[in-house]
């Protein structure tokens, strides 16, 4: 096998910013090439401007590095693309396209691409939400998801592609701001509680949603993109859980290191969206496969944001 030479392509977002750290870890700076619309003021120097929608730019950068690994994370989340659906449609969609061709053409040998819980719709369970579950969102960002899930297979089955990819959960870090999801209450809350802002939610306080700490959700993806490839039996998306919360208990655990903290609840727009959404995740198959297991629940993921962030 080739030397493993990683891109990134949305590498500037929430999840892309700690996982060019790790990847960097693993194989080396000179082997991970970050690429996004615009170069971060702290950007590594392996990094390299990159417009998704063009197919011959993506294309030029995979053959003049002879990448053999594409992590791609460029897309528009839920809340902001409800305010432009047919946008959020062609840019989700053409970017994975040229990713899927590209990655066919010139022989990558592995392909990421993220999923979300935004996948399902109000006909689940939403207690416990299987991996076989019905897929019909109320987003058009999760029914981009659905049909990337679903080319990721069709590639994997018609041209041996080796795609594979997880249905995140909210995830929840430090190290960046959000990104325009559904669930960015959640990080966006830390930051106010070490202010002593007063917090203004856009969720009501029941509203229970599945998350994960940033730390699971990179070694989930780094663990899944590790694993031999016969361990892979779902080719669309794997279900992984972290733990699930609403507002008020998030609130209650900040409580007990700012005991002044306030919130308040102002519904908006979202709420429709995350109502949608199931409350806790069955995440059986990535267990099984590949043994993935959680390490942070909502206690110690309070603890180690507020100790971060300060």
């Amino acid at each position: 096998m080739s030397k493993t030479v990683i891109l990134i392509i949305g590498s500037n977002g929430q999840l892309g910013t700690v996982l060019s750290e790790e990847l960097r870890k693993i194989y080396g700076d000179s082997y991970v090439i970050t690429s996004d619309l615009f170069k971060r003021i702290d950007s590594v120097d392996n990094f390299i401007k990159l417009d998704a929608t063009d197919f011959k730019a993506v294309e030029e950068v995979v053959v003049k590095n002879k990448i053999t690994q594409i992590y791609h994370l460029a897309a528009i989340l839920s809340a902001k693309g409800e305010q432009n659906p047919l946008a959020t449609w062609d840019l989700n969609m053409k970017t994975l396209f040229n990713v899927l061709e590209v990655s066919r053409l010139h022989k990558v040998e592995r392909v990421f691409f993220p999923s979300s819980i935004a996948v399902f719709g109000n006909n689940v369970d939403k207690e416990n939400t299987l991996q076989s579950s019905n897929l019909t969102p109320s987003s058009v960002y999760g029914m981009s998801k659905v049909a990337g899930e679903n080319w990721a297979h069709y590639y994997y089955v018609k041209y041996g592609l080796d795609v594979r990819s997880l249905r995140y959960p909210g995830v929840i870090g430090y190290q960046s701001l959000p990104g325009g999801g559904t669930t960015d209450y959640a990080v966006s809350i830390y930051h106010e509680a070490i202010k002593n802002i007063e917090f203004d939610c856009f969720l009501a306080a029941k509203t229970t949603l599945p998350m994960i700490y940033m730390d699971d959700a990179i070694r989930a993806t780094l663990e899944l993109m590790e694993a031999p490839k016969e361990r892979i039996s779902i080719r669309t998306s794997y279900n992984i859980a972290g733990m699930s919360f609403n507002p008020e208990e998030m609130a209650a655990s900040i409580k007990e290191h700012y005991p002044d903290f306030k919130i308040k609840y102002n519904p908006d727009f979202r709420q429709g969206i995350a109502d949608s959404w199931p409350k806790i995740i069955n995440d059986t198959d990535a267990r099984n496969d590949w043994n993935w297991k959680p390490e942070y629940d909502l206690k110690l993921m309070t603890k180690t944001m507020i100790e971060n962030l300060k």
